[in-house]
């Protein structure tokens, strides 16, 4: 009986590297929420002694300022929290399309990188050298510059095609209007998220039992849903040409120029970055790929497209995750060139109520959760890349 309780009481022995790692761990968590306790109450005692209010009660109220662009309905007399929803989908907006952009031209540009061409190669890599060696703030004030100075006014804009103006005041394209168009818009939605489960489904069919072909009944779906919601909508789509009135457009589609010039610039600051990870990506596969290919009858590009892209991709994904979340945080820097972001719009509302504690956590809590979701999304892709060995 005394030696299991003399081993037990070894266990709680001090010596026991266990016992002394929970020990710190507890008083490393006690000094974590004391430090926490004094920070809040240090800050809720100095916002009360200036008679600030705290709280997210300021968010139900009238906002009294106009956003010069929203994707969603928005006016002045709308609230502080609609205004800031509006923000966060312009952020979401240019990040998204940076993206999708900056992934297309990255993936070309780190092609071209490894091209037999002299010429190709020496320009792809000098337009990787220079561009994502000039801070992007300078990115953003030279196109910004370039747009708002050097393009004609709306009553000599450019018109290269028919319905499209191209000016200081940015780029009119003709535009959909009528009540069908949320249905078709809808209905095209609803096809794609169904193509993606079919290619899904269709991927898992070919390995059970063989080969089955998604690709004409997806294309139908593209097409057939789309139509149906035109036609439950009341067929009511028209075109809407912009056409000039006073010194401005009207009608039609609108590309700002601050949504134009950092839109133009995370891209073309961007795509450099995701062009080096493509090309370490290709070059991490092994040589005897190529020759393998090759000695099969394969052509260069065909080797490139069906052998080395799909291994590249093990070796692209995880850094690809950081370029795509330095995207998304790098968008926050719209508030120089004067696009209404998540950042402009809670600077303008923290400066009209004062709540700016509240303010910088709105922005922190929206960043977070965005950049939290990239990640997930990218990990839970990179998960299925990953080679299953038995």
């Amino acid at each position: 009986m005394s030696r299991p309780a003399r081993s037990a009481r070894s266990r709680l022995s001090w010596q026991e590297p266990g016992v002394r790692a929970v020990v710190f761990q507890c008083l490393l968590l006690a000094a974590v929420a004391g430090v926490a306790w004094f920070l809040v109450s240090n800050t809720l005692a100095n916002l009360a002694s200036r008679n600030i209010t705290t709280g997210f009660g300021f968010l139900h109220q009238e906002a009294g300022f106009a956003i010069g662009e929203s994707l969603i309905p928005y006016t002045s007399a709308d609230t502080y929290g609609r205004a800031i929803i509006v923000g966060l989908i312009n952020t979401l907006h240019v990040s998204i399309v940076c993206i999708v952009a900056a992934t297309v031209f990255g993936t070309l540009l780190g092609v071209a990188r490894l091209s037999r061409n002299w010429l190709i190669s020496r320009l792809a890599g000098g337009y990787v050298e220079i561009m994502r060696n000039i801070p992007l703030l300078l990115h953003l004030f030279f196109w910004y510059a370039i747009i708002t100075e050097n393009l004609p006014g709306p009553r000599q804009a450019l018109h290269p095609l028919a319905g499209v103006f191209l000016s200081n005041r940015g780029l009119k394209l003709p535009g959909l209007q009528g009540g069908a168009l949320d249905w078709t818009v809808g209905g095209f939605a609803l096809a794609v998220v169904l193509a993606l489960l079919l290619a899904h489904w269709a991927r898992a069919h070919r390995r059970a039992r063989g080969w089955f072909s998604a690709g004409r009944l997806a294309c139908v779906l593209l097409v057939a849903l789309p139509l149906a919601g035109w036609v439950l909508g009341g067929a009511s789509v028209t075109l809407d040409l912009p056409h000039l009135r006073g010194f401005n457009f009207q009608g039609g589609i609108t590309i700002t120029p601050e949504f134009a010039a950092l839109s133009i610039g995370l891209v073309v600051y961007t795509t450099a970055f995701v062009a080096e990870v493509v090309r370490s990506g290709i070059q991490s596969v092994g040589r005897g790929q190529w020759e393998a290919a090759q000695a099969l009858g394969l052509s260069r590009s065909r080797t490139l497209r069906l052998v080395i892209l799909p291994q590249a991709l093990r070796v692209v994904v995880p850094p690809m995750t950081s370029q795509f979340l330095n995207v998304t945080k790098n968008s926050s820097l719209a508030i120089a060139v004067g696009y209404p972001d998540i950042v402009s719009v809670v600077n303008t509302t923290l400066n009209q109520t004062g709540q700016a504690l509240e303010g910088i956590l709105i922005i922190m809590a929206a960043y977070l959760a965005v950049s939290l979701l990239i990640a997930l999304f990218m990990n839970w892709y990179n998960r299925r890349l990953a080679l299953m060995e038995r």
